[in-house]
C-alpha cells in the first residue's frame, strides 16, 4: 500500500506526519514499512538520519523517476513524503497513491492550496485532511472542520499544536502524536479497502 502525503504549500507538517505514519505503521507491525522522502529538501532523511526509527526503511527519492520506483518496488505499506510546489513530482506520487493525507493548518490561505491539491487527485483515490498544529477550541479550527465537511472532503485527524512544537529531528517521536497518527493511519487504510 502506498500512502502519499501531499499538500502544494511547504510548512504545513508533511514531513512531522510522514515520519508519525511510518512510525505508527511499524509500531501496528507493517512489514517492511517504507519512508519515501521525495522532497530535494530532504527533511525527512535528516530526521531520520538523526533519529532512526525502528522497523522503517528510508529511501530518497527526489525525482519523478526515483518515487515511482521507489513506490512500485515494495511488498509492505510506503509513506511518501512529497515537496511543495514540485507537481511532476507530487504528479508522479499521486498516480501510484492509494491513499492521499493532506496536512494543513487552520485558517488563512491553507484552504485554496489543500483544493489545489485536491484537484489534482484522481476522482477515486480516497483522502483525508489533517489539520497540524491545530489551536483545539478556538473558532478556526471549527470553521476549518466545517469548510472541508461541506467540500465533502473528510477530515481524518486532528494534530494538537503541543505535537507539533514538539516535532523534528532532535525530539523523539510523543506517544500521543504516534497514537493520532495511528487514527490517521486506520483511516487510510480502512477507505483504501472499501
Amino acid at each position: 500500500m502506498n500512502i502519499v502525503v501531499s499538500n502544494v504549500k511547504g510548512g504545513v507538517g508533511k514531513t512531522t506526519t510522514s515520519v508519525y505514519l511510518a512510525a505508527a505503521a511499524a509500531l501496528r507491525g507493517y512489514d517492511p514499512v517504507l519512508l519515501v522522502d521525495a522532497d530535494r529538501q530532504a527533511s525527512s532523511a535528516e530526521w531520520f538520519e538523526q533519529r532512526p526509527i525502528d522497523g522503517v526503511e528510508l529511501v530518497e527519492a527526489p525525482s519523478e523517476r526515483t518515487v515511482g520506483r521507489a513506490m512500485e518496488r515494495h511488498d509492505g505499506l510506503a509513506v511518501v513524503d512529497t515537496p511543495p510546489g514540485d507537481e511532476r513530482i507530487v504528479r508522479a506520487a499521486i498516480e501510484r497513491a492509494d491513499a492521499v493525507i493532506i496536512p494543513t493548518r487552520a485558517g488563512g490561505v491553507e484552504f485554496t492550496r489543500v483544493v489545489a491539491t485536491v484537484s489534482m487527485l484522481p476522482r477515486s483515490t480516497p483522502r483525508g485532511v489533517v489539520v497540524c498544529a491545530a489551536r483545539l477550541g478556538t473558532n478556526d479550527l471549527e470553521e476549518t472542520i466545517a469548510w472541508w465537511t461541506g467540500q465533502e472532503v473528510p477530515v481524518w485527524g486532528v494534530v494538537p499544536e503541543r505535537v507539533g512544537i514538539a516535532a523534528g529531528p532532535e525530539s523523539r517521536l510523543y506517544a500521543e502524536g504516534l497514537d493520532l497518527y495511528d487514527k490517521v493511519l486506520k483511516k487510510a487504510v480502512r477507505r483504501r479497502a472499501k
